[in-house]
Protein backbone atom coordinates (compact mmCIF):
# COMPACT_ATOMS: atom_id res chain seq x y z
CA UNK A 1 0.00 0.00 0.00
CA UNK A 2 1.03 3.59 -0.55
CA UNK A 3 1.48 5.81 2.47
CA UNK A 4 0.55 9.39 3.14
CA UNK A 5 2.34 11.83 5.38
CA UNK A 6 3.62 10.69 8.75
CA UNK A 7 1.90 11.71 11.97
CA UNK A 8 4.28 14.41 13.14
CA UNK A 9 5.48 15.67 9.78
CA UNK A 10 4.57 19.10 8.48
CA UNK A 11 5.33 18.01 4.92
CA UNK A 12 2.10 18.22 2.95
CA UNK A 13 3.29 15.85 0.26
CA UNK A 14 0.48 13.33 -0.27
CA UNK A 15 2.71 10.28 -0.59
CA UNK A 16 5.80 9.65 1.51
CA UNK A 17 7.31 7.06 3.80
CA UNK A 18 5.79 7.00 7.29
CA UNK A 19 8.14 7.63 10.16
CA UNK A 20 7.01 8.78 13.59
CA UNK A 21 8.96 11.77 14.83
CA UNK A 22 9.76 12.51 18.42
CA UNK A 23 7.93 15.03 20.54
CA UNK A 24 10.52 17.80 20.40
CA UNK A 25 9.87 20.78 22.63
CA UNK A 26 9.00 22.86 19.58
CA UNK A 27 6.61 20.22 18.25
CA UNK A 28 4.85 19.91 21.58
CA UNK A 29 4.54 23.67 21.96
CA UNK A 30 3.16 23.80 18.46
CA UNK A 31 0.48 21.26 19.29
CA UNK A 32 -0.35 23.15 22.48
CA UNK A 33 -1.02 26.24 20.38
CA UNK A 34 -3.21 24.11 18.13
CA UNK A 35 -5.13 22.90 21.18
CA UNK A 36 -5.61 26.48 22.33
CA UNK A 37 -7.01 27.55 18.95
CA UNK A 38 -10.70 26.51 18.73
CA UNK A 39 -10.95 27.63 15.11
CA UNK A 40 -9.18 25.11 12.88
CA UNK A 41 -8.78 26.58 9.41
CA UNK A 42 -10.46 24.46 6.73
CA UNK A 43 -8.24 23.44 3.84
CA UNK A 44 -11.11 23.10 1.42
CA UNK A 45 -14.78 22.36 1.22
CA UNK A 46 -15.54 19.15 -0.60
CA UNK A 47 -18.95 19.79 -2.04
CA UNK A 48 -18.66 18.43 -5.58
CA UNK A 49 -17.74 20.71 -8.46
CA UNK A 50 -21.15 19.94 -9.96
CA UNK A 51 -22.83 21.22 -6.81
CA UNK A 52 -23.78 17.79 -5.46
CA UNK A 53 -23.10 17.16 -1.81
CA UNK A 54 -21.48 13.80 -1.08
CA UNK A 55 -23.49 11.03 0.51
CA UNK A 56 -22.08 9.69 3.78
CA UNK A 57 -22.31 6.04 4.79
CA UNK A 58 -20.79 5.35 8.21
CA UNK A 59 -20.64 1.66 9.11
CA UNK A 60 -19.85 1.03 12.77
CA UNK A 61 -19.32 -2.60 13.66
CA UNK A 62 -19.37 -3.74 17.26
CA UNK A 63 -16.24 -4.81 19.19
CA UNK A 64 -14.34 -5.43 15.95
CA UNK A 65 -10.73 -6.53 16.40
CA UNK A 66 -8.11 -4.88 14.24
CA UNK A 67 -6.62 -8.25 13.34
CA UNK A 68 -9.99 -9.73 12.37
CA UNK A 69 -9.79 -7.79 9.09
CA UNK A 70 -7.60 -9.18 6.34
CA UNK A 71 -6.26 -5.78 5.30
CA UNK A 72 -4.73 -5.53 8.77
CA UNK A 73 -3.70 -9.12 9.57
CA UNK A 74 -2.29 -9.85 6.06
CA UNK A 75 -2.99 -13.55 6.23
CA UNK A 76 -1.69 -14.08 9.77
CA UNK A 77 -5.16 -15.18 10.85
CA UNK A 78 -7.69 -17.61 9.44
CA UNK A 79 -10.53 -15.15 8.86
CA UNK A 80 -11.18 -13.63 5.46
CA UNK A 81 -12.82 -10.27 4.71
CA UNK A 82 -12.55 -9.70 0.93
CA UNK A 83 -14.96 -6.76 0.76
CA UNK A 84 -13.28 -4.80 3.55
CA UNK A 85 -9.91 -5.64 2.03
CA UNK A 86 -11.07 -4.28 -1.33
CA UNK A 87 -12.39 -1.16 0.36
CA UNK A 88 -8.94 -0.60 1.92
CA UNK A 89 -7.27 -1.18 -1.45
CA UNK A 90 -9.51 1.45 -3.03
CA UNK A 91 -9.18 3.89 -0.14
CA UNK A 92 -7.33 4.59 3.08
CA UNK A 93 -6.43 2.36 6.03
CA UNK A 94 -5.74 3.97 9.42
CA UNK A 95 -3.11 2.72 11.88
CA UNK A 96 -3.59 5.27 14.69
CA UNK A 97 -7.37 5.58 14.83
CA UNK A 98 -8.97 5.94 18.27
CA UNK A 99 -12.48 5.19 19.49
CA UNK A 100 -13.36 4.90 23.20
CA UNK A 101 -13.08 2.04 25.69
CA UNK A 102 -16.73 0.94 25.60
CA UNK A 103 -19.85 0.99 23.43
CA UNK A 104 -21.86 3.96 24.70
CA UNK A 105 -18.81 6.20 24.97
CA UNK A 106 -17.58 5.25 21.50
CA UNK A 107 -20.92 5.89 19.84
CA UNK A 108 -21.45 9.18 21.68
CA UNK A 109 -17.92 10.21 20.74
CA UNK A 110 -18.76 9.83 17.05
CA UNK A 111 -22.28 11.22 16.80
CA UNK A 112 -21.71 14.30 19.03
CA UNK A 113 -18.05 15.03 18.24
CA UNK A 114 -17.52 15.64 21.95
CA UNK A 115 -15.60 13.77 24.64
CA UNK A 116 -18.08 11.54 26.51
CA UNK A 117 -17.41 13.38 29.78
CA UNK A 118 -18.98 16.47 28.21
CA UNK A 119 -22.25 14.73 27.36
CA UNK A 120 -22.27 12.37 30.35
CA UNK A 121 -22.28 9.38 27.99
CA UNK A 122 -19.37 7.61 29.63
CA UNK A 123 -20.89 4.20 30.27
CA UNK A 124 -23.96 2.05 29.72
CA UNK A 125 -27.23 2.60 31.57
CA UNK A 126 -29.90 0.21 32.79
CA UNK A 127 -33.25 -0.21 31.05
CA UNK A 128 -35.51 2.77 31.68
CA UNK A 129 -32.73 4.92 33.15
CA UNK A 130 -33.12 8.67 32.78
CA UNK A 131 -29.69 8.81 31.24
CA UNK A 132 -29.13 9.24 27.55
CA UNK A 133 -27.90 11.58 24.86
CA UNK A 134 -28.71 15.09 26.10
CA UNK A 135 -30.96 17.43 24.14
CA UNK A 136 -28.28 20.13 24.41
CA UNK A 137 -25.82 18.12 22.31
CA UNK A 138 -25.86 18.81 18.59
CA UNK A 139 -25.36 15.64 16.55
CA UNK A 140 -23.84 15.06 13.13
CA UNK A 141 -27.35 14.15 11.97
CA UNK A 142 -28.82 17.44 13.22
CA UNK A 143 -26.11 19.47 11.51
CA UNK A 144 -26.29 17.53 8.23
CA UNK A 145 -30.08 17.68 8.18
CA UNK A 146 -29.74 21.47 8.16
CA UNK A 147 -27.56 21.04 5.06
CA UNK A 148 -30.39 19.26 3.23
CA UNK A 149 -29.44 15.66 4.02
CA UNK A 150 -31.80 12.74 4.56
CA UNK A 151 -30.63 11.11 7.79
CA UNK A 152 -31.11 7.51 8.89
CA UNK A 153 -29.75 5.29 11.64
CA UNK A 154 -30.06 1.50 11.53
CA UNK A 155 -28.95 -1.07 14.11
CA UNK A 156 -27.47 -0.50 17.52
CA UNK A 157 -27.96 2.82 19.29
CA UNK A 158 -26.99 2.44 22.99
CA UNK A 159 -27.44 6.11 23.82
CA UNK A 160 -30.53 5.75 26.02
CA UNK A 161 -33.82 3.87 25.70
CA UNK A 162 -36.42 6.47 26.69
CA UNK A 163 -38.31 8.26 23.92
CA UNK A 164 -36.45 11.51 24.56
CA UNK A 165 -33.19 9.75 23.65
CA UNK A 166 -34.28 8.04 20.42
CA UNK A 167 -32.34 9.07 17.31
CA UNK A 168 -35.46 10.52 15.66
CA UNK A 169 -35.50 13.42 18.13
CA UNK A 170 -31.75 13.92 17.71
CA UNK A 171 -31.51 14.70 14.02
CA UNK A 172 -32.40 11.42 12.31
CA UNK A 173 -35.38 11.12 9.97
CA UNK A 174 -35.66 7.36 10.55
CA UNK A 175 -34.38 4.82 13.07
CA UNK A 176 -34.67 1.06 13.24
CA UNK A 177 -32.75 -0.91 15.80
CA UNK A 178 -32.10 -1.83 19.40
CA UNK A 179 -31.07 0.29 22.35
CA UNK A 180 -28.62 -1.77 24.43
CA UNK A 181 -25.62 -4.06 24.14
CA UNK A 182 -26.71 -7.08 22.11
CA UNK A 183 -26.68 -9.74 24.83
CA UNK A 184 -29.01 -7.62 27.01
CA UNK A 185 -31.72 -8.08 24.39
CA UNK A 186 -31.80 -11.84 24.89
CA UNK A 187 -31.91 -11.78 28.70
CA UNK A 188 -35.69 -12.39 28.89
CA UNK A 189 -35.33 -15.49 26.68
CA UNK A 190 -33.38 -17.35 29.35
CA UNK A 191 -35.19 -19.77 31.69
CA UNK A 192 -34.23 -18.03 34.93
CA UNK A 193 -35.50 -14.60 33.86
CA UNK A 194 -38.58 -13.54 35.92
CA UNK A 195 -41.22 -12.92 33.28
CA UNK A 196 -43.44 -11.09 35.76
CA UNK A 197 -40.77 -8.37 35.97
CA UNK A 198 -40.28 -8.03 32.22
CA UNK A 199 -42.29 -4.80 32.03
CA UNK A 200 -40.59 -3.45 35.12
CA UNK A 201 -36.87 -4.05 34.55
CA UNK A 202 -36.71 -5.76 31.15
CA UNK A 203 -35.13 -4.29 28.02
CA UNK A 204 -37.24 -2.35 25.56
CA UNK A 205 -38.08 -4.16 22.32
CA UNK A 206 -36.57 -3.11 19.03
CA UNK A 207 -37.89 0.22 17.79
CA UNK A 208 -38.81 1.64 14.39
CA UNK A 209 -39.35 5.39 14.54
CA UNK A 210 -39.67 8.41 12.25
CA UNK A 211 -39.22 12.12 12.94
CA UNK A 212 -42.38 14.25 12.63
CA UNK A 213 -43.32 17.92 12.91
CA UNK A 214 -46.10 17.16 15.40
CA UNK A 215 -45.32 17.13 19.12
CA UNK A 216 -47.19 14.10 20.49
CA UNK A 217 -47.91 14.71 24.21
CA UNK A 218 -48.86 11.10 24.94
CA UNK A 219 -46.80 9.26 27.55
CA UNK A 220 -45.65 5.66 27.17
CA UNK A 221 -45.19 3.66 30.38
CA UNK A 222 -41.47 3.55 31.29
CA UNK A 223 -40.39 5.30 28.08
CA UNK A 224 -41.95 8.75 28.56
CA UNK A 225 -43.42 11.38 26.26
CA UNK A 226 -43.47 10.50 22.57
CA UNK A 227 -42.58 13.99 21.33
CA UNK A 228 -41.94 14.85 17.68
CA UNK A 229 -41.75 11.33 16.35
CA UNK A 230 -43.81 8.32 15.38
CA UNK A 231 -42.78 5.14 17.21
CA UNK A 232 -43.50 1.50 16.41
CA UNK A 233 -42.64 -1.52 18.53
CA UNK A 234 -40.44 -3.69 16.27
CA UNK A 235 -40.55 -6.80 18.45
CA UNK A 236 -38.19 -8.75 20.65
CA UNK A 237 -34.62 -9.64 19.74
CA UNK A 238 -34.01 -13.14 21.05
CA UNK A 239 -31.36 -15.65 19.90
CA UNK A 240 -33.25 -16.99 16.88
CA UNK A 241 -33.88 -13.53 15.42
CA UNK A 242 -30.27 -12.58 16.17
CA UNK A 243 -29.18 -15.08 13.53
CA UNK A 244 -30.62 -12.91 10.75
CA UNK A 245 -31.45 -9.50 12.25
CA UNK A 246 -28.51 -7.93 10.42
CA UNK A 247 -30.37 -8.76 7.19
CA UNK A 248 -33.30 -6.67 8.44
CA UNK A 249 -31.02 -3.83 9.49
CA UNK A 250 -29.16 -3.86 6.17
CA UNK A 251 -32.29 -4.00 4.02
CA UNK A 252 -34.01 -1.13 5.83
CA UNK A 253 -30.84 0.94 5.44
CA UNK A 254 -30.83 0.20 1.71
CA UNK A 255 -34.51 1.17 1.47
CA UNK A 256 -33.68 4.47 3.18
CA UNK A 257 -30.85 5.11 0.71
CA UNK A 258 -33.20 4.33 -2.19
CA UNK A 259 -35.80 6.83 -0.95
CA UNK A 260 -33.18 9.54 -0.49
CA UNK A 261 -32.05 9.00 -4.08
CA UNK A 262 -35.63 9.23 -5.37
CA UNK A 263 -36.19 12.40 -3.31
CA UNK A 264 -33.07 13.97 -4.78
CA UNK A 265 -31.40 14.34 -1.40
CA UNK A 266 -27.89 13.45 -0.28
CA UNK A 267 -27.99 10.96 2.57
CA UNK A 268 -26.24 10.37 5.87
CA UNK A 269 -26.70 6.74 6.87
CA UNK A 270 -25.30 5.45 10.17
CA UNK A 271 -25.33 1.66 9.79
CA UNK A 272 -24.69 -0.29 13.01
CA UNK A 273 -24.71 -4.10 12.52
CA UNK A 274 -24.86 -6.44 15.51
CA UNK A 275 -21.61 -8.18 14.57
CA UNK A 276 -19.32 -8.84 16.44
CA UNK A 277 -20.78 -8.21 19.89
CA UNK A 278 -21.46 -11.24 22.04
CA UNK A 279 -23.37 -13.51 21.85
CA UNK A 280 -22.79 -14.64 18.24
CA UNK A 281 -25.81 -16.66 17.09
CA UNK A 282 -25.18 -17.89 13.55
CA UNK A 283 -27.76 -18.91 10.98
CA UNK A 284 -27.35 -22.27 9.25
CA UNK A 285 -25.97 -20.45 6.22
CA UNK A 286 -23.10 -18.81 8.08
CA UNK A 287 -22.46 -21.65 10.48
CA UNK A 288 -21.93 -23.82 7.39
CA UNK A 289 -18.91 -21.71 6.44
CA UNK A 290 -17.01 -23.36 9.31
CA UNK A 291 -15.22 -26.58 8.46
CA UNK A 292 -12.20 -28.71 9.28
CA UNK A 293 -10.12 -27.03 6.59
CA UNK A 294 -10.45 -23.42 7.73
CA UNK A 295 -10.81 -24.14 11.45
CA UNK A 296 -13.06 -21.11 11.90
CA UNK A 297 -14.75 -20.32 15.20
CA UNK A 298 -18.09 -18.54 15.37
CA UNK A 299 -16.14 -15.28 15.26
CA UNK A 300 -14.61 -15.83 11.82
CA UNK A 301 -18.00 -16.92 10.48
CA UNK A 302 -19.67 -13.85 11.98
CA UNK A 303 -17.03 -11.60 10.43
CA UNK A 304 -17.65 -13.28 7.07
CA UNK A 305 -21.35 -12.42 7.43
CA UNK A 306 -20.52 -8.81 8.29
CA UNK A 307 -18.10 -8.55 5.38
CA UNK A 308 -20.72 -9.97 3.01
CA UNK A 309 -23.25 -7.36 4.14
CA UNK A 310 -20.73 -4.60 3.54
CA UNK A 311 -20.16 -5.95 0.04
CA UNK A 312 -23.90 -5.88 -0.67
CA UNK A 313 -24.18 -2.28 0.52
CA UNK A 314 -21.20 -1.15 -1.56
CA UNK A 315 -22.65 -2.92 -4.61
CA UNK A 316 -25.93 -1.08 -4.04
CA UNK A 317 -24.10 2.25 -4.23
CA UNK A 318 -22.61 1.20 -7.57
CA UNK A 319 -25.96 0.03 -8.91
CA UNK A 320 -27.47 3.40 -7.95
CA UNK A 321 -24.68 5.34 -9.61
CA UNK A 322 -23.70 6.87 -6.27
CA UNK A 323 -20.46 4.98 -5.74
CA UNK A 324 -18.14 7.87 -6.62
CA UNK A 325 -20.25 10.39 -4.72
CA UNK A 326 -20.32 8.57 -1.38
CA UNK A 327 -17.94 8.78 1.55
CA UNK A 328 -17.85 5.31 3.12
CA UNK A 329 -16.24 4.65 6.49
CA UNK A 330 -15.94 1.34 8.31
CA UNK A 331 -14.85 1.28 11.94
CA UNK A 332 -16.00 0.12 15.37
CA UNK A 333 -17.09 1.64 18.67
CA UNK A 334 -14.33 0.44 21.01
CA UNK A 335 -11.46 -1.98 21.39
CA UNK A 336 -12.23 -5.64 20.84
CA UNK A 337 -13.40 -8.01 23.58
CA UNK A 338 -10.52 -10.45 24.01
CA UNK A 339 -11.86 -11.98 27.21
CA UNK A 340 -14.77 -13.70 25.44
CA UNK A 341 -12.51 -15.50 22.93
CA UNK A 342 -13.19 -17.42 20.74
CA UNK A 343 -16.42 -15.40 20.57
CA UNK A 344 -14.24 -12.32 20.69
CA UNK A 345 -11.82 -10.46 18.46
CA UNK A 346 -8.06 -10.14 18.24
CA UNK A 347 -5.78 -7.13 18.43
CA UNK A 348 -1.99 -6.83 18.47
CA UNK A 349 -2.24 -4.06 21.05
CA UNK A 350 -2.06 -4.44 24.82
CA UNK A 351 -5.24 -5.50 26.65
CA UNK A 352 -8.69 -4.83 25.18
CA UNK A 353 -12.12 -3.25 25.56
CA UNK A 354 -12.69 -1.47 28.84
CA UNK A 355 -9.06 -0.55 29.46
CA UNK A 356 -6.90 2.49 28.82
CA UNK A 357 -4.23 0.47 27.06
CA UNK A 358 -4.00 0.75 23.27
CA UNK A 359 -6.09 -2.40 22.86
CA UNK A 360 -9.01 -0.61 24.50
CA UNK A 361 -8.94 2.45 22.26
CA UNK A 362 -7.03 1.84 19.04
CA UNK A 363 -9.33 0.25 16.47
CA UNK A 364 -9.58 -0.47 12.75
CA UNK A 365 -10.80 2.20 10.38
CA UNK A 366 -11.08 2.14 6.59
CA UNK A 367 -12.19 5.09 4.45
CA UNK A 368 -13.22 5.15 0.81
CA UNK A 369 -14.13 8.21 -1.27
CA UNK A 370 -13.17 7.82 -4.94
CA UNK A 371 -11.51 10.85 -6.46
CA UNK A 372 -10.81 12.43 -3.07
CA UNK A 373 -9.15 9.86 -0.81
CA UNK A 374 -5.93 8.40 -2.30
CA UNK A 375 -6.41 4.75 -3.20
CA UNK A 376 -4.26 2.12 -1.52
CA UNK A 377 -3.04 4.60 1.10
CA UNK A 378 -2.18 4.29 4.78
CA UNK A 379 -2.81 7.08 7.28
CA UNK A 380 -0.32 6.95 10.17
CA UNK A 381 -1.44 10.22 11.73
CA UNK A 382 -3.46 10.32 14.93
CA UNK A 383 -7.20 10.31 14.19
CA UNK A 384 -10.23 10.08 16.49
CA UNK A 385 -13.90 9.28 16.04
CA UNK A 386 -14.42 12.83 17.31
CA UNK A 387 -12.97 14.18 14.07
CA UNK A 388 -15.74 13.00 11.77
CA UNK A 389 -18.22 15.69 12.87
CA UNK A 390 -16.30 18.72 11.52
CA UNK A 391 -14.82 16.69 8.66
CA UNK A 392 -18.20 15.49 7.37
CA UNK A 393 -19.68 18.97 7.74
CA UNK A 394 -16.82 20.43 5.74
CA UNK A 395 -17.46 17.85 3.02
CA UNK A 396 -21.11 18.92 3.03
CA UNK A 397 -20.13 22.56 2.58
CA UNK A 398 -20.18 23.87 6.17
CA UNK A 399 -16.60 24.68 7.18
CA UNK A 400 -17.54 26.88 10.16
CA UNK A 401 -19.49 24.40 12.30
CA UNK A 402 -16.86 24.26 15.08
CA UNK A 403 -16.79 28.03 15.49
CA UNK A 404 -20.57 28.32 15.08
CA UNK A 405 -21.20 25.85 17.89
CA UNK A 406 -18.66 27.54 20.17
CA UNK A 407 -20.51 30.84 19.82
CA UNK A 408 -23.97 29.28 19.78
CA UNK A 409 -26.03 28.63 16.68
CA UNK A 410 -29.68 27.91 15.94
CA UNK A 411 -30.15 24.67 14.01
CA UNK A 412 -33.72 23.57 13.42
CA UNK A 413 -35.83 24.58 16.40
CA UNK A 414 -33.01 24.66 18.96
CA UNK A 415 -29.94 26.76 19.71
CA UNK A 416 -26.82 24.71 20.41
CA UNK A 417 -23.68 25.90 22.16
CA UNK A 418 -21.14 23.08 22.22
CA UNK A 419 -17.39 22.56 22.31
CA UNK A 420 -16.51 20.11 19.55
CA UNK A 421 -13.41 18.09 20.40
CA UNK A 422 -12.84 17.00 16.82
CA UNK A 423 -10.72 18.51 14.07
CA UNK A 424 -11.57 19.03 10.42
CA UNK A 425 -9.31 16.35 8.92
CA UNK A 426 -10.04 17.14 5.27
CA UNK A 427 -6.35 17.63 4.49
CA UNK A 428 -5.35 14.37 6.14
CA UNK A 429 -7.93 12.18 4.42
CA UNK A 430 -7.35 13.70 0.99
CA UNK A 431 -3.57 13.36 1.24
CA UNK A 432 -2.98 17.11 1.16
CA UNK A 433 -1.47 17.48 4.63
CA UNK A 434 -0.79 15.86 8.00
CA UNK A 435 -3.35 15.08 10.68
CA UNK A 436 -4.35 18.07 12.79
CA UNK A 437 -4.71 15.90 15.86
CA UNK A 438 -1.81 15.67 18.30
CA UNK A 439 -3.57 14.44 21.44
CA UNK A 440 -5.78 11.61 22.68
CA UNK A 441 -7.43 11.46 26.11
CA UNK A 442 -7.94 7.89 27.29
CA UNK A 443 -11.05 7.84 29.49
CA UNK A 444 -11.67 4.81 31.67
CA UNK A 445 -15.33 5.78 32.08
CA UNK A 446 -14.99 8.42 34.83
CA UNK A 447 -11.20 8.29 35.02
CA UNK A 448 -8.63 10.08 32.89
CA UNK A 449 -6.33 7.10 32.55
CA UNK A 450 -3.77 8.34 30.05
CA UNK A 451 -2.93 11.06 27.54
CA UNK A 452 -1.17 10.71 24.22
CA UNK A 453 0.75 13.72 22.86
CA UNK A 454 2.15 12.98 19.41
CA UNK A 455 4.34 9.87 19.76
CA UNK A 456 4.30 9.78 23.56
CA UNK A 457 1.71 8.25 25.86
CA UNK A 458 1.56 9.19 29.54
CA UNK A 459 -0.27 6.58 31.61
CA UNK A 460 -1.70 7.44 35.04
CA UNK A 461 -3.49 4.22 35.98
CA UNK A 462 -2.87 0.51 35.63
CA UNK A 463 -5.50 -2.19 35.12
CA UNK A 464 -3.61 -5.45 35.65
CA UNK A 465 -6.84 -7.48 35.65
CA UNK A 466 -8.45 -5.68 32.74
CA UNK A 467 -11.89 -4.08 32.58
CA UNK A 468 -13.38 -6.06 35.46
CA UNK A 469 -10.45 -5.44 37.81
CA UNK A 470 -9.40 -2.52 39.95
CA UNK A 471 -7.82 0.69 38.66
CA UNK A 472 -4.44 1.27 40.31
CA UNK A 473 -3.36 4.90 40.47
CA UNK A 474 0.38 5.12 40.04
CA UNK A 475 2.61 7.56 41.92
CA UNK A 476 5.01 7.55 38.98
CA UNK A 477 3.20 7.38 35.62
CA UNK A 478 4.54 5.39 32.70
CA UNK A 479 5.85 6.99 29.56
CA UNK A 480 5.64 5.04 26.33
CA UNK A 481 6.93 6.12 22.94
CA UNK A 482 4.27 4.52 20.77
CA UNK A 483 6.51 4.67 17.71
CA UNK A 484 9.16 2.62 19.53
CA UNK A 485 6.84 0.41 21.58
CA UNK A 486 3.36 0.44 19.98
CA UNK A 487 2.27 -2.70 21.80
CA UNK A 488 3.22 -1.27 25.23
CA UNK A 489 5.41 -4.20 26.20
CA UNK A 490 8.11 -2.21 27.94
CA UNK A 491 7.89 -0.59 31.36
CA UNK A 492 8.86 -1.18 34.95
CA UNK A 493 9.90 -4.84 35.33
CA UNK A 494 7.15 -7.05 36.73
CA UNK A 495 4.52 -4.30 36.65
CA UNK A 496 1.67 -6.68 35.81
CA UNK A 497 0.47 -5.16 32.55
CA UNK A 498 3.63 -5.16 30.47
CA UNK A 499 6.57 -7.52 30.09
CA UNK A 500 8.89 -4.86 31.45
CA UNK A 501 12.53 -4.18 30.70
CA UNK A 502 15.46 -3.73 33.05
CA UNK A 503 16.67 -0.95 30.78
CA UNK A 504 13.36 0.96 30.96
CA UNK A 505 14.52 3.20 33.81
CA UNK A 506 17.67 4.15 31.91
CA UNK A 507 15.42 5.39 29.11
CA UNK A 508 12.74 6.89 31.38
CA UNK A 509 15.11 9.07 33.44
CA UNK A 510 15.86 11.18 30.38
CA UNK A 511 12.21 11.44 29.35
CA UNK A 512 10.30 12.47 32.50
CA UNK A 513 10.82 16.17 31.67
CA UNK A 514 8.02 15.73 29.16
CA UNK A 515 5.41 15.70 31.93
CA UNK A 516 5.53 19.49 32.06
CA UNK A 517 3.75 19.50 28.70
CA UNK A 518 1.13 17.07 30.02
CA UNK A 519 0.34 19.65 32.70
CA UNK A 520 -0.14 22.29 30.04
CA UNK A 521 -2.37 20.08 27.89
CA UNK A 522 -4.51 19.07 30.87
CA UNK A 523 -4.78 22.67 32.01
CA UNK A 524 -5.98 23.86 28.63
CA UNK A 525 -8.47 21.01 28.41
CA UNK A 526 -9.78 21.80 31.89
CA UNK A 527 -10.42 25.39 30.82
CA UNK A 528 -12.73 24.18 28.07
CA UNK A 529 -14.77 22.33 30.70
CA UNK A 530 -15.06 25.52 32.74
CA UNK A 531 -16.20 27.42 29.64
CA UNK A 532 -18.51 24.61 28.46
CA UNK A 533 -19.58 22.60 31.54
CA UNK A 534 -20.66 18.95 31.25
CA UNK A 535 -24.30 18.64 30.19
CA UNK A 536 -25.28 16.01 32.72
CA UNK A 537 -23.94 13.83 35.47
CA UNK A 538 -22.54 10.69 33.88
CA UNK A 539 -21.02 7.92 35.96
CA UNK A 540 -20.68 10.49 38.78
CA UNK A 541 -18.57 12.65 36.48
CA UNK A 542 -19.91 16.17 36.96
CA UNK A 543 -17.93 19.41 36.67
CA UNK A 544 -16.48 19.10 40.17
CA UNK A 545 -15.35 15.58 39.35
CA UNK A 546 -13.82 16.77 36.07
CA UNK A 547 -11.87 19.47 37.89
CA UNK A 548 -10.71 17.04 40.56
CA UNK A 549 -9.71 14.43 38.01
CA UNK A 550 -7.77 16.90 35.87
CA UNK A 551 -6.08 18.38 38.95
CA UNK A 552 -5.06 14.90 40.08
CA UNK A 553 -3.44 14.12 36.73
CA UNK A 554 -1.72 17.52 36.62
CA UNK A 555 -0.30 16.88 40.09
CA UNK A 556 0.96 13.47 38.98
CA UNK A 557 2.59 15.06 35.96
CA UNK A 558 4.18 17.77 38.09
CA UNK A 559 5.62 15.24 40.51
CA UNK A 560 6.92 13.12 37.65
CA UNK A 561 8.51 16.11 35.93
CA UNK A 562 10.74 16.68 38.97
CA UNK A 563 12.36 13.37 38.30
CA UNK A 564 13.32 10.33 40.35
CA UNK A 565 14.22 11.00 43.95
CA UNK A 566 12.05 14.10 44.39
Amino acid sequence: MGRISSPSSQDSSPVKAAAGTCCTEGAIKGQLLALADPKPKPVLANTQANGKKPNILFIMGDDIGMWNIGAYHRGLMAGRTPNLDKMAKEGMLFTDYYAEASCTAGRANFITGELPIRTGMTTVGQAGAKMGIPAEACTIATALKAQGYATGQFGKNHLGDRNEFLPTVHGFDEFFGYLYHLDAMEDPAHPNYPQNLLNVVGPRNMVHSWATDTDDPNEMPRWGKIGKQKIEDAGTLYPKRMETVDDEIRDLALNFIDRAKKDGKPFFCWLNPTRMHIVTHLSEKWNATRNSENGWSEHEAGMAQLDNDIGLVLQKLKDMGEDDNTIVVFTTDNGTELFTWPDGGTTPFAQCKGTIMEGGFRVPCILRWPGHVPADSVQNGIFSGLDWFPTFLAAAGNTTITDDLLKGVKIGDRTYKNHLDGYDQTAAITGKGPSKRHEIFYLGESTVGAVRIDDYKFQFISQPNGWVGEKIHMDVPYITNLRLDPFERMGWPGNGTKDGAQQYFDWFKYEFWRFVFVQEVMGKELQTFLDYPPMQRGASFNLDAVKAEMAKRMAQAEAASKGPGH
